[in-house]
Order: structure tokens, then sequence, then C-alpha cells
């Protein structure tokens, strides 16, 4: 009989094994995408990144992102989370991040990958496999985002799922199947509640989730806590408590996040002035614009997206 000891030695060189295995696979996947991160199968993004990425901001949907070689750091409000080649990043909920990466380079190159997660599927597991939930939420909603070991089982099913994209006649039929195993560890896992809470009808999450799915198509109107309140069903105290606990921010600090991001992205893509990218994502102030763009990318606009243009590459707007 093996003891606790022979069998976690057996599993970290199992995952030994396997990493290595998934930075081969990474490589010659990622060696011609130019940039483009999206792969035969809709739900899975695969991202190279050969040099540090500076801090960046996107909306990150929720997903499973995992890193093959390097290390990447993001930052949810004021809770920073730092993610390698032993741990995952998970996410149950859309969220505003700021990420950069470190150490990557032409020779050691940055390798990292996102599935993303559809709530309708992990609630139809939960109910056909009757997966355990828990009787009663607590009392504070936990984050939406969370970062956790690395197991076995489920880097195995991302290689399987990577192996497909070599065979993308295969894709239709084992690629979701695939994808719900990988459901299932998460879900059954010890961070599994996270998952298993936002589809829960009526929780606490859920309804967070419907709060922000408004914020994100309304974020250049102007808000009233009481209104979104009652759009989600709840009391403005309890918006306000769970929606924090959850995204680590306010509602308008949620808001002004998806404002920046937004016009960031208007501004390098479309070659749009700060002024008019400011009116155009809801600010009555292009001063108050500038003074918050800055304090949340580093530069003022106009000489932050100078030196977005010059490294000449979309992938630092993307979710890298």
């Amino acid at each position: 009989m093996k003891t606790y000891n022979q069998t976690l030695e057996q599993d970290l060189h199992s995952l030994d094994t396997l990493q290595l295995s998934l930075i081969e696979k990474m490589h010659r996947l990622t060696r011609d995408n130019r940039g483009n991160p999206t792969t035969a199968y809709p739900s899975l993004f695969l991202f190279r990144q050969e040099e540090p990425l500076e801090r960046t901001g996107y909306m990150q949907e929720p997903s499973l992102c995992l890193v093959a070689q390097g290390r990447k750091r993001v930052v949810l409000g004021e809770d920073e989370y730092i993610y390698d080649e032993h741990h995952y990043l998970l996410t149950s909920i859309d969220l505003p991040l700021l990420a950069e990466i470190f150490d990557a380079s032409p020779q050691r190159p940055y390798l990292g990958i996102t599935l993303k997660l559809e709530r309708k599927i992990i609630a139809q597991m939960m109910l056909e496999n009757e997966i355990p939930t828990t009787s009663t939420e607590s009392a504070v909603t936990d984050r939406g985002m969370l970062v956790s070991q690395l197991s076995v089982p489920i880097l195995r099913a991302i290689l399987r799922l990577l192996e497909l994209l070599d065979h993308p006649e295969d894709i239709p039929v084992l690629a979701p199947l695939i994808q719900r195993e990988i459901l299932y560890r998460l879900l059954t896992s010890e961070q599994g509640q996270r998952l298993r809470q936002i589809s829960m009808i009526g929780s606490h999450s859920q309804l967070i989730a419907r709060a922000i799915g408004w914020l994100k198509e309304n974020y250049d109107k102007t808000i009233k806590i009481d209104d979104l309140a009652a759009y989600t069903g709840m009391s403005s105290s309890s918006l306000h408590q769970h929606f924090r606990a959850m995204t680590a921010m306010s509602p308008l600090q949620f808001q002004k996040r998806l404002r920046l991001n937004e016009a960031r992205k208007i501004m390098f893509m479309e070659q749009m002035d700060a002024t008019t990218a400011a009116f155009q994502v809801g600010y009555a102030s292009p001063s108050q614009f500038s003074r918050e763009y800055s304090r949340l990318f580093g530069s003022p606009p106009s000489q932050d997206i100078k030196s977005l243009l010059e490294k000449d590459s979309l992938k630092y707007l993307t979710k890298a």
C-alpha cells in the first residue's frame, strides 16, 4: 500500500511530465499564431508572448486560465493574484482585470491557455450529475476569482483538448466532452463552490452576475444604485455588500473600469483622441477622464496610446 508521501511524490512527478508535454505542444501550436489567440474550438484560446507585457486592462469572462510557461500577475480592484505553471486562475463571473506578464522572451516565451466556461453547462451538469451544493450561501459572497493548485486530472484533460487541434474533424464531438470533464473536475474540487454558486437560481452570485451583465451593456450611461438594485431584485445595501465581495469593487468603480478599458481600446484601434473617447464612454469631464486613466494605466492617454502604437500589436488589449 502506498503511503501519502509516496502518492504525493508520484503526483508531482506526473505533473512535471505533463507540464513538459504541455510546453512542447504549446510551442508548436503558437509558433505562428502572430498574436491571434483563437483556435478551431471557439471556447479555447492560446497565447504566446515573447516580451514582458506591461499593465493592460480587459474584461475576463468566466474562464479557466493556465500558464504552460511563465508567470502572470492580475489585479482585481486592489487585490493581486499571481499564477504560474503550477497554478490556475479561475473566474466565475465577468471581471475587469489589469494584467502584467513577467520574464517573457523569444527564447522562453510566456505560453498561456484560456478556456471559457459556460454557466448554462455548469447548471446542466449540476442537475444531471447531482453534484452537491451547499444548503445555504455564506453571508458574504466569495470573490469571483481565485488561484488554485493545478491537478493531474485537469492538466491531462487540457492536453487532450489541445491534441484535438491536430484533428479538427473530431472537435465538434469530442471537445465538448473534454470540456465537461474539466468542468466536473473544477466543480468537485475544493474551490468548486465558486462555480456552483454562480449557477444556483436566486443565489447572490447569480444576481451579481446579472448586475454585471447590465453594467457591461450600459457602461456609458449614468446609473443609480437603487435602480440597479431593483433590476437584480436586491436591496441597495445587499447589492453593495455582495458586489464588492465578488469583484473587490463597488458597482460605480466597476463601471469606471469598464469605461477606461473601452476608451483605451477605441483610442488604440480607431485612432480617436482622448476627449472624444472620454465623452463616448460616458465621461462628462475630459480632465477627470485623464486623471483616472493615468492612475489606472500609469501614464496619460496620449502618451500611453503612443507607446502601444509603437509596439504595433493588438495583443496588448487582449486577454493575454
